[in-house]
């Protein structure tokens, strides 16, 4: 099985494509190409997602790893219930979860509250009077502006997390999102609601 890696180039757009059953069908006959092609087509989407959840690009391209070496020592027990995409997310989100789960319990660290991040909540120039700046002043400021998206994101709980990255960062639908979290779509946009909520007081010296 091909390493995984965050730069690695997907497939060649507008060539056909065999279709994922098929190359999951290839894969569990023993044709460790085809799952490398797997591999290939989803690094990117997984490795960002976990990205997002972590903010940090070692531990980011390890889950990435350990997801699909898991699903390839477990493809034999997929059945094609759900899309190969949607079983890969899932491990990958699983594996994630409990790796803040045992990073939370090793730091001692706790999920904050809203009251926690208003205290907390510094002060900062406000960014819409850089949007038409095309001055090095600009790149500095989205550069921060971005920096401070990756801290609010780990403020949040790992739950709010990562329905935030799946569906605002990397555009998954909302019963998507579902099928991989294994809950209802109202629990999905009930979550979105509250983090959009909790990051909007994070950012509000940005967003003025």
């Amino acid at each position: 099985m091909a390493e995984v890696s965050a730069a690695e180039p997907s497939p060649t757009e507008g060539s056909p494509q065999p279709a994922d059953l098929t190359l999951v069908q290839r894969a569990q006959a023993g044709d460790a190409d085809a799952y490398d092609e797997l591999v290939r087509r989803y690094q990117r989407q997984i490795y960002g997602v976990v990205y997002h959840m972590t903010s940090h690009h070692e531990d980011a391209n390890d889950l990435t790893q350990e997801a699909f070496v898991k699903a390839w020592q477990a493809l034999k027990s997929f059945k094609g219930d759900s899309s190969f995409f949607t079983w890969i997310y899932r491990i990958a989100v699983n594996r994630t979860l409990n790796h803040l789960k045992q990073r939370k319990f090793r730091d001692g660290k706790h999920a904050m509250s809203l009251n926690d991040l208003d205290v907390e909540a510094e002060h900062h120039p406000d960014l819409v009077a850089l949007a038409s700046d095309k001055t090095p002043r600009r790149a500095l400021a989205l550069e921060e502006l971005k920096e401070k998206l990756n801290v609010a994101m780990q403020r949040l709980s790992e739950n709010h997390r990562v329905v935030v990255a799946m569906h605002d960062i990397q555009g998954l639908p909302h019963d998507e999102i579902a099928k991989v979290l294994g809950c209802n779509t109202a629990t999905v946009r009930t979550r979105l609601y509250y983090a959009r909520q909790q990051l909007q007081g994070i950012l509000s010296d940005y967003l003025k």
